[in-house]
């Protein structure tokens, strides 16, 4: 048996390997597991209410949920109908929510609880095809997803009769992802691109039947779905984690041998790490700083010492036992994996591997290898199978596969500027190889990515800002870090305004825009606009400078535009110093 359309993966797994734990997730402090056979059941009840409702192929479906076993029943029991399912981030805003649910034209919503009933249920009204909100969670005066559930012969058959028209290049999933203009862009993917990635990394990651797996990375966007999928074609099973909070608990608990992760959060691995060894005194202290520099020099030399392997298991062992103690690979993806950081894990024997992709490309285009000699810190590996990557004259990467996507939805000149008549798929990164590996070394456009691997439109941030009286110019970062920050040219004259009120000086250097007064103001005024951002464009810090920038002083083009790589080497210490205080 194979499969070519992501609902035949539980039907896979029936034939070849069923599990007793396929899916689990914590409720009420307890785990709660469902195998293949249970799972099955579920997806087709839940697809015979689907019918029940009168849904018709090609309707759009949405999905607003944290990781769960219910977030896969809905999505293959949609795809079952010949529906299309609508993954859609929890985080964002009431805005986007709206943008999204009138472009896909969203027919019924499932969410996970209280709190993203409430925010649906508040722009009903403003969505023009919506008819029902279903919940994951039991909440008052909303209808809950078990109890739509039907087992029921007639709509079985006409299910069945469904599927068979369901070819592997149909449209299975919308995927709107940030888009420079700020409004999202539909990735339009089908079975065909995703099964295409899912059996690519199956023949380079060494996943096996019954290694138990752990998943907290949002589902919503491709590559923990993809990932999750891969999972169940393997026959290995997934336990979701209860919320970011209980992570190093719940991994403790469920001894995985794989998960994914974006570099954040082994980054905040590390630093607990740090922070613990730190607190060592005596002989205990003494070792863990033998084993750091014992690392440290591995980074370096790659040599596999009988020292390291003593430190290994007197040390290094305790950093895998914090991960569950079965640990055999991590997949990092979404931002830029530190080499150092790679490296010490890898020291630690604590496997992390980095891979690259786009929602556009389903999503992985190369990824690091796990056999010795297949991979390299500090880049993003090698393309997988049946994925061809070339670098264009400017740097940009381009690939060309069965994973590129049908296109953006409802906008085909948006999607004619990415993909070319040859089927190449313009990235927008900005690249190059080392010997055969793909190095990442810049963004061709403004969009960025945080450490936690969400994309963050900058311009939408500072038009938004720059409405304020006091900002007259603003650029914000945060380019693989830990959240958003702006660098601040203030209107001066406001900023006289200010002092001459509060009695504070104001000197040729402008010293006066540190005054606790005058940055607690300017706070107000962040806060006041963050208001109309999603959590991931919120702004966290800001500097305010004390020059203007201008065409003569360079860090403005000709049209007035920002430079923007000039400003940020210019104020690099500015930087740096908003996200190390």
């Amino acid at each position: 048996m194979d499969f070519t359309r992501l609902f035949d993966l539980p039907y896979y797994q029936k034939e070849l390997n069923p599990l007793e734990d396929m899916l689990a997730a914590k409720k009420g402090g307890q785990w709660i597991v469902y195998d293949t056979h249970q799972v099955i059941d579920i997806i087709n009840q839940l697809s015979g209410a689907l019918l029940q409702l009168g849904v018709q192929p090609k309707d759009k479906i949405a999905i607003i949920s944290n990781n769960r076993p219910e977030w896969n029943f809905t999505d293959l029991a949609i795809q079952q109908c010949g529906a299309i399912s609508v993954p859609v981030y929890p985080t964002i805003s009431n805005r986007e929510y709206v943008y999204i649910f009138n472009d896909a034209e969203i027919n019924y919503v499932f969410v996970e609880g209280e709190d993203l009933y409430q925010k649906v249920a508040s722009i009903k009204n403003e969505c023009t095809t919506l008819k029902e909100i279903f919940t994951f969670e039991k909440v008052s005066n909303a209808k809950y997803w078990e109890d739509i559930l039907i087992e029921n012969e007639t709509h079985q058959l006409q299910l069945e009769e469904l599927k068979k028209g369901i070819n592997d290049n149909d449209l299975a999933t919308i995927l709107y992802t940030s888009g420079t203009t700020g409004n999202p862009k539909g990735v339009m993917l089908s079975h065909a691109n995703i099964v295409s990635n899912i059996k690519a990394t199956m023949s380079i990651v060494p996943f096996k039947i019954g290694q138990r797996t752990f998943s907290f990375l949002p589902m919503s966007h491709i590559f923990e779905r993809m990932v999750n999928y891969s999972y169940m074609a393997v026959g290995a099973p997934i336990y979701y984690a209860s919320s970011l909070d209980n992570i190093a608990e719940e991994l403790k608990e469920v001894k995985p041998y794989y998960f994914t992760a974006v570099p954040r959060l082994l980054e905040k691995v590390y630093e607990n790490i740090e922070k613990k060894g730190k607190s060592l005194t005596g002989f205990k202290r003494m070792l863990y700083n033998w084993s750091i520099k014992l690392a440290n020099d591995y980074v370096e030399t790659k040599q596999e010492t009988w020292q390291l392997k003593l430190a290994r298991k007197l040390v290094f062992s305790k950093w895998k036992d914090a991960l569950g103690g079965n640990v055999l690979g991590i997949v990092t993806g979404a931002a830029a994996l530190s080499s150092k950081l790679g490296n010490t894990f890898e020291a630690a024997g604590i496997v992390v591997r980095e891979g690259y992709g786009l929602s556009e490309t389903s999503p992985v285009i190369a990824v690091n290898r796990f056999e010795p000699g297949s991979y390299k810190f500090g880049t993003v590996g090698l393309p997988i199978p049946g994925v061809e990557v070339k670098i264009n004259e400017d740097g940009e990467i381009c690939s060309r596969g069965p994973n590129t996507m049908l296109g953006y939805y409802n906008q085909p000149e948006l999607t004619a500027e990415v993909i070319d008549k040859d089927g190449w798929f313009h990235t927008g990164d900005i690249g190059k190889w080392d010997g055969d590996f793909l190095k990442i070394t810049d963004r061709k456009k403004a969009l960025f990515k945080t450490s936690g691997g969400k994309y963050v439109a900058p311009q939408v941030i500072e038009n938004k800002l720059k409405e304020a009286v006091e900002i007259d110019q603003i650029m914000v970062v945060g380019s693989n870090k830990k959240f958003v920050s702006a660098l601040i040219v203030p209107n001066y004259e406001f900023v006289k305004k200010l002092c001459k009120e509060d009695h504070i000086i104001v000197d040729s250097n402008w010293l006066c825009l540190q005054k606790d007064a005058i940055q607690k103001y300017f706070q107000q005024v962040i806060d006041l606009h963050n208001k109309h951002f999603s959590q991931t464009e919120k702004i966290k810090k800001f500097t305010l400078l004390a020059a203007e920038w201008t065409i003569e002083s360079g860090e403005l083009t000709p049209s007035m535009k920002i430079k923007r790589k000039v400003v940020e080497e210019k104020y690099a210490r500015e930087i740096d110093l908003m996200y190390h205080q």
